[in-house]
């Protein structure tokens, strides 16, 4: 483990200098450029004191737990565009997390494919236009700035069957689409 990269990526991560550090620490800018270069090691001690300043802990630091990336834009998302229908994966290979938010755009007189009955929830924002909800025989509109929550337990879908374009954000879990 590169114990110096780690930290300089701490450091740099929540926008310190190597002397803001050190005066934080009230250690030296020259003992923390050591320590990134890996030309000394610092004590334990020492090391919990620069974490502590870093927002971390000394478990959080040596975890091999990968770093799972939080915030996403446009270059991490996916867009399937298929006739009048357009979704748009909001977080990358989220199939594998415990829900997937997706955007959906449907122009006039489009539907979502219809989903099967399954185990888990799907939540839903209209961001614009006027969406109907199908769930089962049931129908529902939903109108912007609304939002919707069912149990996924019997066939469902949206219908855009207004002259506007409808935008909405749709979460479903476990992942389905």
């Amino acid at each position: 483990m590169e114990l110096g990269a780690k930290i300089k990526d701490l450091r740099v991560k929540n926008g310190l200098t190597q002397q803001e550090l050190a005066d934080r620490t009230e250690l030296s800018k020259g003992y923390i450029s050591q320590l990134e270069t890996e030309v000394t090691s610092p004590s334990i001690a020492t090391l919990a004191d620069i974490l502590q300043c870093l927002g971390t802990s000394l478990g959080e630091f040596f975890s091999n737990e990968s770093a799972r990336q939080v915030v996403f834009d446009e270059g991490d998302m996916f867009v399937s565009k298929n006739d009048d229908v357009t979704i748009t994966w909001l977080v990358p290979d989220s199939q594998r997390n415990d829900m997937e938010p997706i955007l959906v755009e449907l122009e006039e007189g489009a539907k979502t494919a219809t989903e099967s009955p399954h185990a888990g929830e799907e939540w839903g924002y209209v961001l614009d236009g006027i969406a109907d909800l199908h769930i089962g025989d049931r129908c529902y509109t939903v109108k912007k700035n609304m939002s919707f929550y069912f149990a996924a337990e019997k066939p469902h879908y949206v219908e855009n069957t207004h002259k506007r374009p409808l935008k909405f954000i749709w979460v479903s879990t476990p992942p389905s689409f």
